[in-house]
């Protein structure tokens, strides 16, 4: 035995395919150097080198993913000019297994990387370690080849569908890598929308769900081609289907188009103050393809179907601009001093800080007193303001200005009238008031 391995050691070393092989691999390997080179000196714009995240954690930056990248080049990189050399070495040379066995190492190389570097989960690098390195293994020694056919010969039905056990073997790898690399190309893809400062913020939502909802079928697409499904053959049970989800969820498509319809208009915004017809608002902090969430000043969540921003009439308070004008109405005792009044109005409301004032806003905007009607008891004295945002939540402008309003009036002996009514009782033919 130890005859034959010494033997077999002593012809490897005096062929000469072993010797290409081993240029091969030394011209792989300054080729995946040079380019690995350049690749991070382009990398190095986006990520410096002081940004480099701790192993096994990843910051939401772009920065830090492009710097985790750098790690990539190399092994990737040698892994196609390897596979470049296994397919020269195929046609011209007798033997590939040193060239096959050097790129199965760079395969494990690539594996180790992104389980360690792109994932904190630990179901990942089980999968990693028990799944895909023993099957780079195998495919390293040259055994991947005979493994199929075994796996191959080994079939079950599933109604009209012939499945194999390679077949069933591969859609589960394949699966697990593709449903990954979907999660973290979601996310990844999903932050660099939501920080792109050209788009607007509806903008953005409509390419995110474009982008997730495009990800999920191309995803499901390869998948299904993956498991040797014909597609042709789900066209007409997607046909189908199709019939009856349009009876069956009119209602989720309507929601759905109507999302589209909402996002291309730029009707509605997130962070708009948003009063529906019922007379419920809050601010608008979600915008999905069903439903709309309005977060009230209360705590509460109002989630609104799409459809009802395209059938039904809502007011946006701030879609446009913040400013908002409130009035406070109350009255005053004939035989006020209203002049005296009216300044006094215009001061005390100008002196809360949260109220539009001083001589950079526009004319109409700062406060303002005046009559609005004459009352059975009294004068009825309008007041309006203008204030950056809503009167609720953090800015309860309007209470304020209603208890400082009534310390003015007292300070000056300003009387707020209460309903007055003469009563007349008629006694033996005679009649006295009251």
């Amino acid at each position: 035995m130890e005859n034959s391995v010494v033997e077999v050691v002593i012809s490897t070393l005096e062929s000469s395919d072993f010797y290409l092989q081993l240029l091969a691999i030394g011209i792989t390997a300054i080729c995946s150097w040079l380019m690995s080179t350049f690749l991070k000196s382009r990398f190095a714009k986006f990520a410096p080198n002081d940004e480099k995240p701790k192993a096994g954690k990843i910051k939401s930056s772009v920065s830090s993913t492009t710097f985790l990248l750098r790690d990539f080049t190399f092994p990737v990189t040698n892994v196609i000019f390897l596979g470049i050399a296994v397919a020269v070495s195929d046609e011209f040379f007798e033997a590939n297994w040193l060239v096959q066995f050097v790129q199965g190492l760079n395969f494990l190389s690539i594996v180790y990387i992104a389980a360690t570097r792109f994932s904190t989960g630990t179901a990942v690098r089980y999968f990693a370690l028990f799944v895909l390195s023993p099957v780079i293994l195998v495919y390293a020694i040259g055994l991947l080849d005979e493994l199929i056919k075994i796996l191959d010969g080994v079939s079950f039905d599933l109604g009209s569908i012939k499945f194999t056990l390679y077949a069933l073997a591969r859609t589960i790898i394949f699966g697990a890598i593709l449903f990954w690399l979907g999660r973290v190309s979601n996310q990844k893809g999903g932050e660099f929308i939501r920080r792109s400062e050209t788009l607007t913020d509806t903008t953005k939502e409509l390419v995110l769900k474009t982008f997730q909802i495009g990800l999920f079928i191309i995803i499901s697409l390869i998948i299904l081609q993956v498991a040797g499904i014909d597609l042709t053959a789900l066209v007409v049970f997607g046909g189908a289907i199709g019939v009856g989800l349009g009876f069956g969820l009119q209602q989720i498509a309507s929601n759905f188009i109507s999302g589209i319809i909402i996002l291309l208009d730029r009707s509605i915004a997130i962070g708009d103050y948003i009063e529906l017809e019922d007379g419920r608002a809050g601010v608008l902090r979600e915008l999905t393809m069903r439903s709309a969430t309005l977060e009230t000043y209360d705590g509460k969540d109002i989630m609104v179907p799409n459809e009802r921003f395209i059938t039904t009439a809502f007011v946006n308070w701030t879609h446009y601009h913040t400013r908002q004008r409130y009035p406070i109405v109350f009255e005053v005792a004939y035989g006020t001093d209203l002049e005296k009044l009216f300044t006094l109005l215009r001061e005390v409301v100008a002196s809360h800080p949260k109220v539009l004032s001083g001589m950079d806003v526009p004319f109409e905007e700062p406060p303002d007193a005046e009559v609005q009607a004459f009352n059975d008891s009294g004068i009825e004295i309008l007041v309006e303001f203008w204030m950056e945002g809503i009167d609720d939540g953090k800015n309860r402008v309007g209470g304020d200005l209603l208890f400082m309003i009534y310390q003015a009036l007292q300070e000056n002996n300003i009387v707020i009238p209460f309903p007055q009514r003469e009563i007349v009782i008629k006694e033996n033919g005679r009649k006295s008031s009251i």
